[in-house]
Parts: C-alpha cells; sequence; structure tokens
C-alpha cells in the first residue's frame, strides 16, 4: 500500500509502510548508510505528518518483513494478544501517542495493553515523539523480574557489575569484583565478557563467581556473556549457571548470523530454568542487542534501524527475561554517528523495550571514533535515570580494556542514584548494610579495615 502526504505545493508519496517508518526515524548515519533515509528535512516531516494518520491496525495487516520469509515476523503475528489490543485497537499513531502521554495511560494500563503492542507499533510512536515524551511514557511502565534479586521496583536503580579482563585472569576479574561490590554495584548481575570462548575458561570463570557469591551469601546472579550453545553446554557439565546470556537480533538472518534461531533459544531458556537456582524468581535470561546490528549483517530487509531493534525486543519477549539492555553506542559511528544520535537512540530503545513489557537496561556506551565524549553519557545516563531505567553499566573506570570501549562506572552510578534518590534492589542493599558498605539510607559509607567484606578479603590475603 502506497502513502502520500503534502506539504505547501509538493505531495511526498511512500512506497509502504516499511518506507514510510524509514523515513519518519530521526536522522541517524545507519539509516544513510542503508539508502533508507529522508533525503530531507521536510520529507521526514511529511513522513510523520502521514505516519501519525495510520491506523495501529494497519501494522497487523501490513509487516515489514513478509510473513513467509522471517521467522521474526512470525513470531510477531502469531503471539500477537487481540485482547490486549482492544483498548488501543481504535487508535491511529498520532492518537496511540497522544494517549500515552495522557494521565489515563497509566502503569496498570500499560501493563495490559503491552501483549498487544507489537514492535513495529512501538517503533511508529516514538518517531513521533520528543525526547520528552519517550522519558514520560517510559517512567510510567513498570516492568518487575526476578531471580536472587528483584528488578524494576519504583524508585531503584540496578547496576550489573562488569569486571570484564583482557586474558580473563580470575585475579584481576575477582579484584575488579571486589572494587565494584565496595561502591554498591552488582544487584543486576555479575557479568563477565570473556576475552575467549574456551569451553574450560568459561566453567572456570562460573565456578569463580559462584563461589565468591556463596562466600559472602551475596544476592545477586552471575553470568558469563558467552554463546547461548557454550551456556547449554556447561549446564550439561554441572557448571554453576544463573543466567544464559544471548546477543539477540531482529530479523532471521541477522539472528543466523549470531548462530541462534528462536529453537535454540527456546532450548536454553528451558535449560536455564530448569536448574532453578533463583531464590525470589526463576527469570533466567538475560539478552543484548543495539541498533545496527542487522545493517551491519546485511540483514535489515530494507528496515530502518529503530524499527529493526523493536523487532529484537520481540524476540527477548517472548523468553521472560530478567535482563535486556541496548548496547547503544558499542557498535560505533558507522550506525549512531554522535552524542546526539546516541542519547535519542538510547531513549528510544528504553521507551520501547519498555512499551512491549521488557525489564530494559542500557549501556551507557560509545566507541572512541565516535563523536561523542563522556559528557555526553552523563546526560543520557541521567536522562535514563529519569525514564526509571532498570540498570546500567558498572565498569571500572568506565574503560572496559578487554572491549575497548567507554561505558559507565561505579561513580557514575553513584552519581545518579544520589542526584534521583534511587535505591538498589532491596535484597542486594540489606546484604550491603549487613556488609557495612552502606549505612540505613543505602548512602555509601567510607572504606575502613573494619568492614566486613574487607577484613575478610585481607585475611584471606593473609594467609595466601
Amino acid at each position: 500500500m502506497r502513502y502520500s502526504q503534502t506539504i505547501g505545493i509538493r505531495t511526498y508519496t511512500f512506497s509502504n509502510l516499511r518506507d514510510l517508518l524509514a523515513k519518519a526515524s530521526p536522522a541517524r548515519s545507519g539509516d544513510f548508510l542503508a539508502g533508507v533515509a529522508a533525503a530531507s528535512h521536510e520529507e521526514r516531516m511529511a513522513a510523520r505528518f502521514c505516519l501519525a494518520e495510520v491506523p495501529l491496525a494497519r501494522f497487523l495487516q501490513e509487516p515489514v518483513i513478509p510473513y513467509e520469509e522471517d521467522e521474526v515476523t512470525r513470531l510477531i503475528v502469531d503471539g500477537h494478544d487481540a485482547r490486549a489490543f482492544r483498548e488501543i485497537g481504535s487508535l491511529t499513531v498520532g492518537g496511540f501517542r497522544d494517549w500515552l502521554l495522557g494521565d489515563g495511560a497509566d502503569s496498570e494500563a500499560l501493563a495490559r495493553i503491552a501483549p498487544g503492542v507489537t514492535p513495529e507499533m512501538a517503533a511508529a510512536v516514538s518517531k513521533l515523539m520528543r525526547n520528552q515524551d519517550l522519558i514520560l511514557a517510559a517512567r510510567k511502565c513498570r516492568v518487575v523480574t526476578r531471580f536472587r534479586t528483584t528488578i524494576g521496583l519504583p524508585g531503584r536503580l540496578s547496576a550489573r557489575l562488569q569486571p570484564n579482563h583482557p586474558t580473563d585472569d580470575p585475579q584481576g576479574i575477582a579484584a575488579s569484583i571486589l572494587d565494584g561490590l565496595l561502591y554498591g554495584s552488582g544487584d543486576a548481575v555479575i557479568g563477565i565478557n570473556p576475552a575467549g570462548d574456551s569451553l574450560p575458561t568459561i566453567v572456570t570463570l562460573l565456578t569463580m563467581v559462584d563461589e565468591l557469591r556463596r562466600r559472602f551469601d551475596i544476592p545477586t546472579q552471575s553470568c558469563v556473556l558467552t554463546h547461548a550453545t557454550n551456556t547449554i553446554r556447561a549446564i550439561e557439565q554441572g557448571a554453576p549457571v544463573d543466567l544464559v546470556f544471548q546477543s539477540i537480533a531482529e530479523t532471521e538472518k541477522a539472528n543466523a548470523g549470531f548462530g541462534i534461531d528462536l529453537t535454540l533459544l527456546r532450548e536454553a531458556w528451558d535449560a536455564g530454568r530448569s536448574l532453578r537456582r533463583g531464590t525470589v524468581g526463576n527469570n533466567v535470561m538475560y539478552f543484548e542487542t543495539g541498533q545496527g546490528s542487522a545493517l551491519s549483517a546485511d540483514a535489515h530487509h530494507g528496515v530502518d534501524q529503530q524499527t529493526c531493534e523493536a523487532r529484537a525486543y520481540a524476540v527477548a519477549r517472548r523468553f521472560e527475561p530478567l535482563l535486556v539492555n541496548t548496547v547503544v553506542g558499542f557498535i560505533g559511528p558507522e550506525y549512531l554517528y554522535d552524542g546526539k544520535q546516541i542519547i535519542r537512540a538510547g531513549l528510544e530503545d528504553h521507551f520501547c523495550g519498555k512499551l512491549l513489557g521488557l525489564p530494559m537496561g542500557c549501556d551507557v556506551c560509545y566507541t572512541n571514533h565516535a563523536e561523542a565524549d563522556q559528557d555526553d553519557m552523563d546526560t543520557l545516563l541521567t536522562l535514563l535515570g529519569v525514564a526509571g531505567v532498570a540498570f546500567v553499566m558498572g565498569v571500572p573506570g568506565a574503560d572496559d580494556i578487554m572491549l575497548n570501549y567507554q561505558s559507565t562506572s561505579y561513580h557514575d552510578l553513584h552519581y545518579v542514584s544520589s542526584v534521583l534518590g534511587l535505591r538498589r534492589a532491596p535484597e542486594f542493599e540489606a546484604w550491603l548494610e549487613r556488609m557495612e558498605i552502606v549505612d540505613e539510607r543505602g548512602r555509601l559509607r567510607a572504606p575502613s579495615p573494619g568492614q566486613p567484606l574487607l577484613a575478610h578479603v585481607r585475611t584471606l590475603a593473609e594467609g595466601a
């Protein structure tokens, strides 16, 4: 179906819904690289005016990638909840924006409609929203998940403690973990990106973190961010696996580039849940996504990268994850050129994920060849904190020495929590108080030799 919009004396025509979504998207380098972006600001505004009049029901009739060609499309179509959709089914995209920003769209209403919202609907409405709209609507979405800690409660901000090491040295990783714990980081997950995919190394790291967790009775979960097939093999060997990690994408072809499909993800999900290692819940999956992954694999089918990214959330939603985060600036300036584009993308991804019912976090990050700096990341971190992001990254010094990119540090987490009055997951914060790392108000204490955690580490070191 063709779409058209007249501005002044000029009529702009869009060949199909896929083309209309791409032309309405805010400018970003990846869409220009793919050849799908609007050619001018005027064309972009024409597309937005046109998109605002499209009924939400149209997205159920015109998939942006054909049903027969793509298993992610089939997942979206076949899994759509018609009953949940009824509440918003009569709205246009513009009307949906107005509804989302109104007082009637509270947390309960947003939870009710989430199963009826498709990724393309979420992406479409985000293209009509200013940054403040994305923040306001996302803040009203409430998504809570559980394993050993409870993630996503109001007034809480969790952190992934990311103790990566360029050679997977256990002592170096342990030192980074201790550093993070003393800053109150790690309630989302202690998650290690291994330098290699050797199964013995992965099992060693899983065992090391689990022994540390059990020794100090830390209420958190661990994860080694290897391929799902490796995690399944580790489970078969009896390794102490808490969360199953996988990078996911938005099309069948892009997921094939990651070496996965929906069947494999189901196998990994079942394997993780079968262990029943959680104490307050059994959400066992951890997914990472990022705008540009489908384009980098030449698997985007002509769909703009932000709509593509939202489709990845349909994959995540199917497996009831504990954590999902967009690694927003990681792929590089070919896809998100500068700080402005990274900030916008982070807010879009967070909004779309939460609208679809996901526990959204964000790796607030950039590569060193992007036109961005840490001030841009401070801005995005603050905006996401206001928007109610579930978790962010805690990287020593904000500089990941294994992956070679810039993220957020333990200090950054302390900043945003202090400014916005945010607390950690309740189970983890109670442990921090017992360890005398925080006071009864959740504020960090100055490190002292008498702290139980430091005293125990010192005893171990002296014994060694």
